[in-house]
């Protein structure tokens, strides 16, 4: 497993090469918002170091992104006011993956959201995404 994949859409946004609208990170874990948004607030964590899947990720750094999801399911319900919270992971194309740099979705529910999952990504909002990042990160 290579740090990073010069080819990878994530670790171009961990790197800071193509814009993310971060809202946490730590030594081992960047989140960032979801630009296909299912919900208000939805947000990807994922390792500094890439790894395609569940297969291939350092069991540390699973570790970090698991206890990342955690804390950012737990400010999307102080902050946002979500009634619940979807966590969710996708190995492999036939799971829905699309972008194989391992990642865990952090999905507000509300409830009267009317997502089933999967979802259909579709561009979000950009000022709404800005907005709920804001709200996140406690700008």
């Amino acid at each position: 497993m290579a740090d990073r994949d010069p080819d990878c859409l994530f670790c171009k946004i961990v790197a800071g090469e193509i814009p993310g609208t971060i809202v946490a990170e730590d030594e081992r874990t960047v989140a960032f918002m979801d630009i296909n948004p299912a919900t208000r607030g939805h947000a990807l964590v994922v390792p500094r170091r890439h790894a395609a899947d569940l297969g291939e990720v350092d069991s540390q750094d699973f570790a970090a992104v698991a206890d990342a999801a955690r804390r950012l399911a737990i400010r999307t319900r102080e902050v946002l006011g979500a009634d619940g919270v979807n966590l969710m992971n996708s190995w492999g194309s036939d799971a829905w993956q699309t972008v194989f740099h391992l990642h865990v979705h952090v999905i507000p529910r509300y409830a009267d959201d009317p997502l089933r999952l999967p979802w259909t990504p579709a561009p979000g909002d950009e000022a709404e995404i800005a907005a709920a990042a804001a709200a996140l990160r406690g700008d």
